[in-house]
């Protein structure tokens, strides 16, 4: 699903295709290349650092257990001889004695979501039985973060204040697409053919799902027992798919449908969002005492909108201690859609905290909340995978015409995201690379029946419709729904209850128990509430 320009998010969305090698997809075989067995060592200092910030979610600091390996694998498949590329591993270990019960590959979505540091993530949630049966493997995919060659083609792209999103006036969708061609451009310069590593051709998800293969026969097992979430789990049910009879125990965690890569799924993302945010507008006008933005949905949402239409006018500049940032229209959308993300206290009150913030004049708080830097450019690596995986899984409209005909009429009810969604893929219409053709997901005799699916029923980014088309798709998938839940992925995020949305993974990893019936409904935990007011009458 789309991942922010400004801020990290999990989520995404991806397609696979070979272009003209995709008939191989559904062979079920990683070609004729046989990898080296890892060589675990001591993680360089900047993934330790990294998984630092997972040391305070459970009892085992990580970043003193963090384990790394590189593999290579091939750039292209179907010469599995050629170039070679590097994934970067990192391994949690297990803290009980004897063996490990297995190994579970993790994937935190994207495309371009770094992996490697998610494998800290999953081990440090972990409940202490799944520390102390299972290791944890993480990866950064191929062209992501620790791998190399790491994808980059315009680290100046994301600078605030951007271009006004607009509503598909002529100004803004001149200017947005010569943008967008631009990076496209500058992606194929580094990265298409030609360049030192033809990357671009060789980044679509069926060439990950091969690498997962490759990763399990590294570990030296039969089976690959594999936690994906967002897209993610787009990636598990290609393997599932493709590789079906290496497939251990699988869990998917905001699943993504096979039927709207990729195009449309963009489209029900802005209808998802939308809800999620008029929600959000509501929950705020219900703490007003706190947040002083209206005591209505409706005046909270009409001061949103009018900030957002203020700002794309005038983007707000701050300067502070040397380091000036920015907050236009599409900084503030870009940051505040992470409250459509997921329902939790730390994330739904910072965002409302800030826009009262302002509201009272305080503009520190604000832009240090949305702001974004003015100048030196930032990390582009999640970005240029997202497009690199989503613009050559399948073909995309090359018409503007379709994309502004569908983008005015989703706008019309749905204002939040929808083109804000436009132009963050906009670089699909005119990628440098061949898009390939889609794996038909489900379309395999040796299609596994064990695969457990999570799911909430109001997640925005991958909406809960696709989450039923996707079971019924992988025959005798098992799905744990949490009713009324806005969180995009639900595994960790603190149902600890018994008969909980926790308990379901640490059964099926465990003792390889799925739910007694096909598909089992949990409770949400609730809204947050904001923080206890301090004795200056501010939240903490």
């Amino acid at each position: 699903m789309k991942k922010l320009l400004a801020v990290a998010a999990t989520a995404g969305l991806g397609l696979t295709g070979l272009g003209a090698t995709s008939a191989s997809a559904t062979t079920g075989t990683s070609g004729a290349f046989h990898p080296a067995s890892l060589a675990w060592h001591t993680c360089r200092a900047d993934i330790v650092n990294g998984a630092k910030a997972y040391d305070s979610a459970g009892p085992v600091q990580v970043s003193k257990i963090i384990q790394c390996a590189e593999l290579q694998v091939p750039l292209d498949y179907a010469h599995p001889g050629g170039q070679k590329i590097t994934l970067e591993l990192t391994r949690l270990p297990h803290q009980g004695s004897g063996a490990a019960k297995g190994d579970i590959l993790v994937n935190p979505g994207g495309p371009g979501g770094e992996g490697a540091l998610f494998g800290a993530s999953v081990y440090a949630r972990n409940s202490a039985p799944m520390q102390a049966a299972y290791n944890v493997i993480g990866f950064d995919p191929r062209g992501v973060g620790f791998s190399t060659p790491k994808l980059s083609c315009d680290v100046d792209y994301s600078d605030a204040p951007r271009p006004e999103y607009g509503t598909g006036g002529r100004q803004d969708d001149a200017t947005w697409l010569e943008k967008s061609k631009d990076y496209a451009d500058a992606c194929t310069r580094k990265f298409g053919r030609g360049a030192k590593v033809d990357l671009l051709d060789h980044i679509k998800t069926i060439d990950s799902v091969r690498d997962m293969d490759t990763i399990r026969q590294a570990l030296g097992h039969k089976k690959l027992d594999y936690y994906g979430a967002s897209y993610g789990t787009y990636l598990g049910q290609v393997y599932a798919t493709v590789f079906g009879q290496n497939v251990g125990r699988m869990v998917l965690d905001g699943n993504v449908t096979p039927k709207n890569v990729w195009y449309d799924a963009q489209l029900t993302q802005d209808v998802a969002f939308n809800k999620n945010m008029d929600y959000y507008f509501g929950w705020i006008a219900k703490y007003d005492s706190t947040y002083h933005l209206g005591t209505t949905q409706a005046a909270v949402r009409s001061y949103y909108y009018a900030l957002q239409d203020k700002l794309a006018a005038h983007p707000l500049t701050y300067t502070s201690g040397g380091k000036t940032v920015a907050v236009g229209e599409d900084e503030l959308v870009d940051n505040i859609q992470n409250a459509a993300y997921r329902r939790s206290q730390a994330v739904w009150h910072s965002y409302a905290a800030a826009l009262s913030a302002y509201k009272a004049g305080d503009v520190a708080t604000f832009a240090g909340t949305f702001g974004a830097p003015t100048t030196g450019g930032s990390d582009d690596n999640t970005f240029a995978v997202y497009n690199a995986v989503q613009c050559s899984d399948t073909q995309w409209p090359k018409s503007w015409a379709k994309w502004h005909a569908d983008a005015v009429r989703v706008n019309r009810n749905n204002p939040f995201l929808t083109w804000s969604n436009v132009w963050f893929n906009a670089p699909c219409m005119f990628w440098g690379a061949k898009a390939g053709t889609p794996v038909k997901v489900g379309q395999s005799k040796n299609l596994p029946n064990n695969i457990l699916m999570f799911q909430a029923t109001d997640d925005a980014a991958t909406p809960y419709a696709g989450a039923l088309e996707l079971h019924k798709i992988l025959r005798g998938s098992h799905l744990v729904v949490q009713d009324g839940d806005r969180t995009h992925c639900i595994v960790h995020r603190g149902d600890l209850r018994p008969g909980g949305v926790d308990s379901y993974f640490d059964a099926y990893f465990l003792n390889g128990t799925l739910p007694k019936t096909d598909t089992v409904h949990v409770s949400q935990l609730g809204d947050p509430t904001p923080p206890a007011a301090t004795s200056s009458g501010k939240a903490r």
